[in-house]
C-alpha cells in the first residue's frame, strides 16, 4: 500500500517505461492492404486516402520489393475491376488470367518469401456493388458461395498462401476449406473475416475499388442483411467460433478502434490467431485531421494501434504500415 508502493517509480523516465511496456507494435505485426488496377504505369492516389494508392503490376512489383525491404513480410491484395468486367455472377473473379491472379503471381515472382492474402469476395466484380449474387431484392447465399469457394480454388492455384473471405455469406468457410481440400491446396490457408459489422467507416474503401452497393430498385441499398449489426457482442462469437468449426485458422474483426470490446471477447473465446482490420475510414480520419493541425498525426496513429493490439490483436491490417515502419526506424 502506499507510500511502500508508488506506481509512479515505472513512469518515471522513457528508459524504465520502456523497459516495463506491455505491449510493442512491430513490422511483423502488420498486414499491408494493396489496391491493384489494370493497366500500365498507374501510381493513382486515391482522393479519400491520403498517401495511398492504386497500382498497375509494375508498379506493384516495386511496392512488394520495397515492403520487403522494410521488413514487412504480408500482404492482403484487392483488386479494382473495370466495369466492362462485372456481373451479377462475379464470372470475372473466375477468370485464371484475371487482374487478382495475376496479382498474386506478380508477388510471387517478386518477391517469393511475401506472404500473399487474397480478398475473396463478390463485391469487386458484382454490376451491383454487393458481396454476392443478387436476386428478387434479396442477396442469395448458397449460390454466391458456390462461386466464392470457385474463388478461393483459382487464388490458390495462382501462388495465394491464404484466402481472406470478406463476404460474411452463411457457410462459406466450410465449402472454401472442401474446396481447396479436394483440389489438392491442403496447406492454403484460410482468413474468415468472422466478425465484419456493417460500418460507415468502409466510405473510402469504397471509393478505392469502386465497390458501393448501386442505387436501383430491386437491389438492397446497403449490405446489412449479411454484414453485422454494429449493436452485436455475443453474435460476434457465435459466428467466429463457427468459422472456426467449418476450418478457419485465422479470424477477423472488421473495424478496428469502435470494435476493440469484441476483439478482447473473441481473444478470450478462441485458440487461433485473431486479426483486426484498422478500416480506410479510420485511416482517412486520422489523416484529415492531422491536415487541419487537428491532430498529432503519429502520436495519434501509434497511440491506436497499440490499443488494437493490446486488446489482442496477433495480426493488425493497416494502411498505416508503412508509416509505423518508418517512425520506428
Amino acid at each position: 500500500m502506499y507510500p511502500l508502493i508508488r506506481n509512479r517509480r515505472l513512469r518515471s523516465s522513457e528508459a524504465i517505461r520502456s523497459l516495463v511496456r506491455e505491449t510493442i507494435i512491430s513490422p511483423s505485426d502488420f498486414l499491408v492492404p494493396l489496391f491493384v488496377v489494370e493497366g500500365k504505369g498507374i501510381k493513382e492516389e486515391i482522393a479519400s486516402m491520403p498517401n495511398y494508392y492504386r497500382l498497375s503490376l509494375d508498379n506493384l512489383t516495386k511496392e512488394v520489393k520495397e515492403l520487403w525491404k522494410m521488413g514487412l513480410r504480408s500482404v492482403l491484395l484487392f483488386v479494382k475491376v473495370p466495369d466492362n468486367l462485372k456481373d451479377n455472377q462475379g464470372s470475372e473473379a473466375l477468370n485464371e488470367n484475371g487482374l487478382m491472379q495475376l496479382a498474386i503471381k506478380t508477388v510471387k515472382n517478386a518477391c517469393p518469401e511475401m506472404l500473399v492474402m487474397t480478398d475473396v469476395a463478390l463485391d469487386p466484380y458484382s454490376s451491383y456493388g454487393h458481396d454476392g449474387i443478387v436476386a428478387d431484392g434479396q442477396i442469395l447465399n448458397d449460390e454466391s458461395v458456390e462461386v466464392l469457394a470457385e474463388m478461393s480454388v483459382s487464388h490458390a492455384k495462382a501462388g495465394a498462401d491464404f484466402v481472406a473471405p470478406s463476404d460474411m455469406m452463411d457457410g462459406r468457410i466450410l465449402s472454401i476449406r472442401e474446396a481447396l481440400e479436394d483440389e489438392g491446396y491442403t496447406n492454403t490457408g484460410i482468413m474468415a473475416y468472422s466478425a465484419k459489422y456493417a460500418s460507415a467507416f468502409y466510405g473510402p474503401f469504397r471509393d478505392a475499388l469502386d465497390s458501393a452497393p448501386v442505387d436501383i430498385k430491386n437491389v438492397p441499398k446497403d449490405k446489412k442483411t449479411y454484414q453485422m449489426d454494429f449493436a452485436n457482442r455475443f453474435e460476434a462469437i457465435r459466428e467466429t467460433q463457427m468459422d472456426i468449426e467449418e476450418g478457419a485458422d485465422i479470424v477477423m474483426v472488421k473495424p478496428g478502434l469502435c470494435y476493440l470490446d469484441i476483439v478482447r471477447e473473441i481473444k478470450n473465446e478462441v485458440d487461433v490467431p485473431v486479426a483486426v482490420y484498422q478500416v480506410s475510414g479510420e485511416y482517412a480520419m486520422v489523416k484529415a485531421a492531422a491536415e487541419k493541425g487537428w491532430l498529432d498525426h503519429d502520436a495519434v496513429m501509434m497511440e491506436q494501434l497499440i490499443a488494437i493490439k493490446r486488446a489482442g490483436a496477433n495480426i493488425i491490417a493497416s494502411y498505416f504500415a508503412k508509416d509505423v515502419v518508418k517512425l520506428l526506424g
